[in-house]
């Protein structure tokens, strides 16, 4: 498939119209529409732009497979926080890449301590939590909600919030950071 086809059928599986791509990607509306019926061939810089208005690489939008990376982090090579304070502790699990904007931790805190409170996140961050062991506390602003082992919670993370180990044991809780928003 060319590249025209390609920005077109990226563009309508988005929902957006020729206009909205527009103003997304700074691309003229006309100069869209003669690319996506393959009458101009886009210079380097208006292709990344419109794969960046697709919220897309060039590569995908190329149709080019991106080669499948496996990385393996061994137990000693995690990356790790530790609150002296608090005992608080959170070990990245997932390769450390902030331009793809997932993260995957695992976070540990005594009985009776809390992570300390987060700022708000940007627009569209999420959050996704799940309790391995024991209780814990998630206050999101000023509401809170209590979780059990092998509870769940998503949420988005556009206020202040904080962690608290509600229970008698150490809590552990896996927590994914998704900032693609």
């Amino acid at each position: 498939m060319s590249f025209g086809l390609n920005v077109k059928k990226a563009r309508k599986a988005m929902g957006l119209s020729l206009q909205e791509l527009s103003k997304r990607s700074g691309v003229s509306r006309s100069m869209l529409s003669q690319i996506e019926r393959e009458e101009k061939n886009p210079t380097i810089q208006v292709a990344c732009q419109i794969a960046e208005g697709l919220d897309m690489t060039l590569s995908q939008l190329l149709g080019e497979e991106e080669k499948q990376e496996v990385i393996v982090i061994r137990k000693e090579q995690r990356l790790v926080f530790r609150d002296e304070r608090s005992g608080f502790e959170r070990y990245l699990l997932s390769p450390s890449f902030p331009s793809r904007g997932i993260e995957f931790i695992l976070n540990m805190i005594p009985p009776g301590k809390e992570s300390g409170i987060f700022p708000p996140h940007k627009k569209g961050v999420k959050e996704y939590v799940t309790v391995l062991r024991g209780q814990l506390q998630v206050v999101l602003g000023e509401t809170s909600y209590e979780l059990h082992e092998g509870d769940s919670m998503y949420f988005e993370v556009h206020v202040e919030h904080r962690f608290i180990n509600c229970g008698d044991g150490e809590c552990r809780y896996y927590l994914v950071i998704d900032s693609r928003g």
